[in-house]
């Protein structure tokens, strides 16, 4: 394994989206949540899947608009709005909504920001996981930018892998916050793409051939299947009905080519944040309050045999201390060997010299 600085990494992420013609600003968002989810140990989302999105439905496809601007729109609501992000950088956009909603939510208790028009905001848990940091209770889902996931029961993939992201400040009472935070898919694409620059298998029943035949091979897949069976496809289907409540239109429409000028092809993000404060009864057992209740309850759900039970949020709070420790991000051999591709198209010197160590 191979550690990298933020600052080198960052540098060559943001080189990278200016490349694409998109502003600074959103440049510097995009690295900053690229290199979040490598510090977690979400490699899945990561720069490499960041740039390959955006090759594929973003800035090359007409998908994103580099230096767009977004729109609030008005409505008759104090703690809750709705923005038309007219294709703007889905990074961009979700920091900008998410310290909105926290705006509203220290005004409110509770801050809600939905948003049409957008483009893949990648990590969810990288913005759940700041909030909560920040102290607040924090939820978010998206429709993807790609129908690829076949209904429970179905043939065809009519879903996104539409991911739910949830955190909570939990870090007073266990150390880090809970982030419950998942692709309602039995894995995401990102984990494919991996696994197949890796040349390792998928679990069974993850994915799907052109034929609709289950396949664990990484270079056979043409649809994913919802984790679960009708439970994760119930949940990815909210993900497409919140989304048709704030303006997106077909999911099998998402990131192709439009039967008709009036349908939409992008993405819809919802946000919520929920001050803690907002919904404490005050009414604590044995006088505890609202961070030992925590606590409290933590400590009796992982009692007497379930010590060796894993938090949501735990993994990744360790490998944000691994990366601590490295002194930087973590890259496989063969991420590095694509960022340092990356750099040699962009002009730029090579990762592993000077900014590399060995891991």
């Amino acid at each position: 394994m191979n550690t990298i600085s933020i600052e080198d990494h960052n540098a060559l992420v943001q080189a990278a989206y200016q490349a694409r013609g998109y502003l600074a600003e959103e440049a510097r968002d995009a690295a900053e949540m690229c290199a979040a989810a490598t510090w977690h140990g979400n490699n899945t989302h990561n720069a490499l899947k960041a740039l390959h999105l955006d090759d594929l439905f973003g800035s090359k496809a007409g998908g994103c608009t580099p230096g767009a601007e977004i729109e609030v729109i008005q409505n008759r609501f104090s703690a809750a709005e709705t923005w038309n992000a007219h294709k703007k950088l889905g990074q961009s956009v979700a920091i900008q909504a998410f310290n909105r909603a926290i705006e509203l939510a220290d005004r409110h208790g509770v801050g809600i920001v939905s948003v049409d028009n957008c483009f893949h905001y990648l990590w969810g848990g990288g913005y759940v996981i700041d909030a909560a940091k920040r102290g607040y209770i924090a939820y978010t889902n998206c429709t993807s930018s790609l129908a690829e996931v076949v209904p429970f029961g179905g043939k065809s993939p009519t879903l996104g892998t539409n991911p739910h992201s949830w955190g909570l400040p939990t870090q007073d009472a266990i150390g880090f916050p809970l982030c419950v935070d998942w692709a309602t898919s039995t894995c995401a694409m990102g984990r494919v793409q991996q696994l197949k620059r890796e040349g390792k298998q998928l679990p069974p029943m993850a994915a799907v051939d052109h034929e609709g035949n289950p396949t664990q091979d990484p270079n056979e897949v043409a649809a994913l299947l919802p984790f679960g069976a009708h439970k994760g496809y119930g949940l990815s289907l909210i993900n497409e009905l919140i989304g048709a409540f704030i303006g997106g239109s077909l999911p099998s429409h998402r990131g192709r080519a439009l039967p008709d000028q009036n349908e939409k092809n992008s993405t819809s993000f919802f946000f919520q944040i929920i001050h803690p404060e907002a919904i404490s009864a005050g009414n604590f057992a044995m006088g505890r309050n609202q961070t030992k209740n925590l606590k409290a309850v933590i400590e009796n759900i992982l009692g007497p045999g379930n010590e060796n039970a894993i938090l949501p949020g735990q993994l990744e709070a360790q490998a944000a201390n691994r990366s601590k420790q490295a002194g930087g991000l973590i890259f496989s051999d063969a991420e590095l060997s694509e960022l340092n591709n990356l750099a040699s198209q962009l002009g730029m010197q090579p990762l592993n010299t000077g900014s590399l160590l060995s891991q």
